[in-house]
């Protein structure tokens, strides 16, 4: 049995202690800051998460924020962090505040995403690793989760496969073998690059083919559109594989790690529902992104938005219209706020 203790109390880190308290493992949840108050309201309601309509099992122990240091000062084997990606400073000042003597457990980072610095792209682990070693921790240990797994269907342990990433392929098995259950199916991979880089561009992508019904003709009628969109979502989806490939591989990953769970997987679950999709339906029919998101998902965070947001300005020095014309075409019409128009002569 490890200790394993989750920062953050969102729906894929409350979901994400289901398989590890089926491996019998000592599971505990501690929020950030920010949600002392929904703890108590989750406590109250019996730990009924409303994000992931269902409830934690108790075994499962969770702590406000005022015990994190408590919590973590006792020998944690592994930290999760289920935080979202702007709260990896937040995290990173944390976590150097209680491990000044640079003896960090492992860490594994369950969120997903690419920032630009000094004009370079950097994988969130990168990113983390980074801001560690800036505050004096230099010797850090960081895994990551990509694949197709909703948070909803995790809660419910409902059958799903993801792949545990680390640089050294020993420690990424042994992760993998603390969290496998007969649900919760994982593998394990080397190219941190490839699952890292997969996972997070996947939210663009996946908002290119959420628009299929609007793209797939003008002159027809919604009832028709709606029965045969699907010819489009596909020439989208295998678009899309070509250009993650090529991405990947751009930012030394694998290309074959694209047809994987954490590429193709993880595109296939993103775009078949969830904020990225339905944002991308939206842009589909024609509205611009600060319409749909002012009339139709205001308070929502759509992550691949965020993503195209931070990234537009390298992507467009690095890559030509011809090379990239779906993520180009999708990223430039909502940084410029323009209707989404596709080269579909580029489409290879």
């Amino acid at each position: 049995m490890s200790k394993i203790v989750i920062i953050g109390a969102g729906a894929m880190g409350s979901a994400f202690a289901l398989p590890c308290l089926d491996n019998n493992h000592d599971i505990n949840i501690v929020g950030t800051h920010l949600e002392n108050e929904f703890i108590d309201q989750l406590k109250k309601n019996n730990n009924l998460h409303p994000g992931l309509k269902t409830k934690i099992p108790q075994e499962i122990k969770i702590f406000k924020f005022e015990k994190f240091d408590e919590l973590l000062k006792t020998n944690v084997d592994l930290i999760v962090l289920g935080i979202s990606s702007k709260g990896i400073e937040w995290v990173a000042d944390q976590l150097s505040r209680l491990y000044k003597d640079g003896n960090i457990p492992k860490l594994l980072m369950l969120t997903k995403g690419l920032s630009i610095h000094n004009n370079q792209y950097e994988l969130l682990v990168d990113k983390l690793e980074r801001l560690l070693e800036e505050k004096g921790i230099k010797k850090v240990d960081i895994s990551a989760v990509g694949g197709p797994c909703l948070a909803a269907g995790l809660a419910n342990r409902v059958h799903s496969s993801v792949v545990i990433a680390n640089k050294d392929i020993q420690t990424a098995k042994k992760i993998a073998d603390m969290l496998n259950t007969n649900y919760y199916h994982t593998s394990h991979s080397n190219d941190l690059n490839g699952v890292e880089v997969s996972a997070a561009i996947k939210n663009i992508y996946s908002m290119a083919v959420g628009a299929a019904k609007g793209l797939c003709s003008k002159n027809i009628s919604n009832e028709v559109r709606e029965k045969n969109y699907l010819n489009t979502a596909s020439a989208l989806i295998k678009q899309s594989i070509h250009e993650m490939e090529i991405f990947v591989e751009h930012l030394k990953g694998k290309k074959e790690t694209v047809k994987g769970l954490a590429g193709l997987g993880d595109l296939y679950v993103s775009s078949g529902g969830g904020r990225n999709a339905k944002m991308g339906s939206y842009i589909g029919e024609g509205l611009t992104f600060s319409e749909a998101k002012k009339t139709k998902m205001e308070k929502v965070t759509v992550e691949g938005a965020d993503l195209a947001r931070e990234i537009a300005k390298k992507v467009n020095e690095d890559f030509d219209q011809k090379k990239l014309p779906l993520m180009l075409g999708m990223i430039n019409a909502i940084v410029d706020d323009k209707k989404l128009e596709l080269d579909w002569e580029s489409f290879r």
